[in-house]
């Protein structure tokens, strides 16, 4: 049996990009911001604009295509089937939110296909997968260490902000414990390739799943040990290995994030519908 293998990463990738000169601070006020401004609008056009914008900042992390390939594939993936139970729980949500009726498809089980419910399930999948390119050029731009001694210096206890830096930092140990049970499991026999059945599969993934959840908690316990050891939270205050200043650059993206966030909110508050609908 041929053995699969994960050629993904979800951790900081050091490309000398311009945005890897950016604050943590910074890069994660633009995270914010996006998600913000994702919230507060149903409208496919700033939606569509969004995502273009994301996905040439991710082009722009210089990271190569298929280090996020299998991610993207399974964003994809994952939004098209909750569009999918979407519609088999509310197939008439679209007209009901949009107010009109224009049946396309009459499918079994008096399930009708309109082009009001497309287009809100169109829009509401686009409207999540926009998060996704912000989400990866945050984690492959944003070392863990300066990110963390980033958010002690506006004010957040640095034991919460070293707990964030931890939690970056052991995504590709996770990563890496799922291929080396996964390969375990294979070679004891279980399969996840294509062919096998998909409850199989589901089955085969559990067997992996609980190891994780082990290795992760041990791993958690020694680290706490460790850092019990060293005397972690014995102060008020602590200083950083990593440690950089907000500069003028970071300042001019602050300004134009909340001008951003401004403008989408009012936008927001001025719409008199929830859904642009250019066919209404």
């Amino acid at each position: 049996m041929k053995t699969s293998k994960m050629k993904f990463g979800i951790n900081y990738v050091d490309t000398k990009s311009p945005l890897h000169g950016l604050n943590g601070i910074t890069k994660f006020a633009l995270l914010m911001a996006w998600i913000t401004v994702v919230l507060t609008t149903f409208d496919l056009r700033i939606i569509v604009v969004m995502i273009l914008l994301g996905l040439t900042l991710l082009k722009t992390t210089g990271v190569a295509f298929q280090v996020y390939k299998p991610l993207l594939l399974g964003t994809l993936s994952v939004l098209t089937t909750n569009a999918i139970f979407m519609f088999a729980v509310a197939p008439q949500q679209g007209s009901e939110v949009l107010g009109t009726t224009t049946e396309l498809m009459t499918l079994p089980g008096n399930y009708t296909l309109t082009q009001e419910t497309l287009y809100y399930l169109c829009t509401v999948t686009l409207k999540y997968f926009s998060m996704f390119p912000i989400a990866l050029v945050f984690v492959f731009t944003t070392h863990p260490t300066e990110f963390a001694s980033s958010l002690n210096r506006v004010g957040v206890p640095y034991k919460i902000a070293y707990a964030v830096s931890l939690t970056l930092r052991y995504l590709p140990e996770v990563k890496n414990d799922f291929v080396n049970i996964m390969h375990a499991q294979q070679a004891r026999g279980v399969d996840f390739s294509k062919n096998a059945p998909l409850m199989d599969r589901f089955r085969g993934v559990t067997k992996i799943l609980i190891p994780l959840i082990f290795s992760s908690l041990d791993r958690a316990d020694e680290i706490s040990n460790a850092m019990t050891l060293r005397g972690f939270g014995r102060y008020n205050s602590r200083t950083w290995y990593n440690q950089r200043v907000l500069t003028s650059k970071d300042w001019g993206v602050l300004a134009i994030l909340a001008l951003g966030v401004t403008l989408a909110l009012i936008k927001r508050n001025a719409d008199t519908v929830m859904m642009w609908y250019p066919f209404g």
